[in-house]
């Protein structure tokens, strides 16, 4: 036994990750389960639309592009179709009743102004949200805390609204 506590439990992912904590937190309410205490979501996927401002400006990102993003749709949908699954298209979805979010987005990414905009719409739904872009950042920076400083911060940020959510519901 690990000696955690079942009730207290955090969802966190990165780009479709990300996608993935903050849609099983919206299927969690829907079915009247057990939702997560917080997600953090890092630069998450959080609309299907590749024609976006987002996708314009840093639609040859690095390491992140837009036809990669593209490719990526490509090969996770079945039919275009589920580009309107609000559990892909999260702008799109019902966001009322979700747990304290924390979105962090990177500067240079296609998925910046998607992260910002689910961060607004989310707030706007009744959901405790702390957001950040960080400038200079691209992404997959996160992961990089060993030798960027950018990614330390972007760490600590994510803890700190952890510890914010975790110290309401004890």
């Amino acid at each position: 036994m690990l000696g955690g506590d079942a009730s207290r439990v955090a969802l966190a992912g990165e780009s479709a990750g990300g996608n993935r904590a903050l849609a099983t937190a919206i299927v969690a309410r829907d079915k009247g389960v057990q939702a997560p205490s917080a997600v953090p979501a890092v630069y998450p996927i959080a609309g299907t639309d590749t024609n976006t401002d987002s996708y314009r400006v840093y639609a040859d990102a690095k390491p992140l592009s837009r036809p990669l993003i593209q490719w990526f749709f490509g090969h996770y949908m079945r039919t275009p179709a589920d580009a309107q699954d609000a559990r892909l298209n999260l702008v799109a979805a019902n966001l009322k009743g979700l747990p304290p979010t924390t979105i962090i987005s990177a500067q240079i990414d296609p998925l910046r102004f998607e992260g910002e905009l689910i961060a607004a719409r989310l707030s706007a739904a009744g959901a405790t949200v702390r957001s950040r872009t960080l400038d200079g950042a691209a992404h997959e920076f996160f992961g990089q805390g060993a030798a960027v400083p950018l990614a330390r911060e972007a760490v600590r940020f994510g803890a700190d609204g952890l510890t914010s959510a975790f110290s309401r519901n004890h």
